[in-house]
């Protein structure tokens, strides 16, 4: 391979392909030429000019809500930035999905100039599988691993003396001539995210020095998001200045707290007003369009509303344990646990019990439907 700088900055890269013997007829050499252009500067700039299709944010300063979580980060990073050759701590973000976990590991690694590594906690099945991520890990890159509560145990305790030690222990033999090989590791990063913070093992989670829950968002920061969303995506809005008016308030309103499901909602509307409309969001539009979607003005959707009905009529409000209620739906009981609920008990539209699930008045009252009996706790224990 040769290299040659040309007359605009850029280098022209001369590289000979061996062909082999099956070559095409007509050519005198078994070697083939190829010459690219090549530009230093070219993927800065190439990422600059890409749109941000995924309205992810880049960098902590652009990252809305969340205070107390990017507070601690700031002095974190910058005490580390200070040392220097000292990789971050380990993280663990837990909290209910698109609350931007997964964002958050990326904008660290752009704040710590690092690279970073993703994977899940289910496509690791052996400890071995790990080895090739591990050893290909630079001073200061980021190992982000998504569900990390689903981590096998064999695959938890090989990684324990990689987050201490920085050092893994590779078996390559079994029986009683089994014996390992101990392999060094650069100091890296391990960021874990997960849903279920209550399935991830205490010695894992004692590893970790920096452990933070992430709570739902108020519809202020909701209406942020969706401001600077809507100027990613170059969608114009009815509002005054860069708080993008009554439109994004309304869509704010029904993301449940998420900024994963305004998003998703924004992109809706904007199909929605370009298709019907003349592409400029408007509340009358927000509206239709959500309506359309199933969506209410609390943001219960469809399979929300189902959940509630079947509890108030097939089950005169409760108690009723959740798998009955998933038979009737024909849903899974995960799905209705890890979807459906978490919103209800937040808006107090669903009671627990230890009887099982019970419909609220609040609930009742939104829907419509009859009110539910009370229930009598001295009469539930003579039943």
């Amino acid at each position: 391979m040769e290299a040659e700088e040309a007359t605009d900055g850029r280098f022209r890269v001369r590289q000979e392909v061996n062909r082999g013997p099956g070559a095409s007829q007509g050519l005198d050499s078994a070697h083939m030429a190829i010459e690219r252009l090549v530009s230093p500067a070219a993927d800065p700039a190439a990422r600059e000019d890409q749109p941000n299709w995924s309205l992810r944010p880049t960098r902590l300063h652009e990252y809305i809500g969340q205070h107390d979580l990017i507070q601690r980060l700031n002095i974190t990073i910058a005490a580390v930035r200070a040392r220097k050759g000292e990789p971050l701590e380990h993280i663990l973000l837990h909290g209910p999905p698109g609350l931007g976990k997964t964002t958050l590991a990326h904008v660290i690694g752009a704040e710590m100039a690092s690279k970073v590594y993703a994977t899940s906690g289910p496509a690791l099945t052996r400890g071995t599988d790990l080895v090739s991520a591990l050893t290909r890990l630079e001073t200061g890159d980021i190992l982000f691993i998504d569900e990390i509560h689903r981590l096998p145990v064999a695959v938890e305790e090989f990684i324990y003396p990689a987050m201490e030690d920085y050092r893994i222990d590779v078996p390559v033999d079994s029986g009683l001539h089994a014996r390992t090989v101990q392999i060094q590791l650069k100091p890296f990063t391990l960021i874990g995210a997960t849903t279920r913070a209550g399935l991830i093992s205490s010695p894992l989670r004692s590893r970790f020095g920096l452990t933070h829950n992430l709570r739902y968002y108020d519809p202020a920061e909701l209406l942020t998001i969706l401001t600077r969303s809507a100027g990613l995506l170059n969608v114009p809005t009815d509002g005054p200045g860069a708080r993008g008016g009554p439109a994004l308030e309304l869509i704010a309103a029904r993301s449940r707290g998420t900024p994963r499901i305004a998003n998703r909602l924004l992109r809706r509307v904007r199909d929605f007003v370009q298709v019907k409309a003349d592409g400029v969001i408007r509340a009358k539009l927000v509206e239709q369009a959500l309506a359309l979607e199933g969506v209410d003005a609390l943001g219960l959707d469809e399979l929300d509303r189902t959940y509630l009905r079947i509890i108030s009529s097939t089950y005169s409000g409760g108690p009723v344990g959740l798998e009955a209620v998933a038979a009737t739906m024909n849903q899974d009981a995960g799905t209705l646990e890890d979807v459906v609920e978490p919103y209800l008990l937040q808006i107090g539209f669903l009671a627990r019990t230890r009887r099982g699930r019970m419909l609220t008045k609040a609930a009742a009252d939104h829907l419509g439907l009859p009110a539910p009996t009370p229930l009598n706790e001295s009469n539930a224990l003579l039943e």
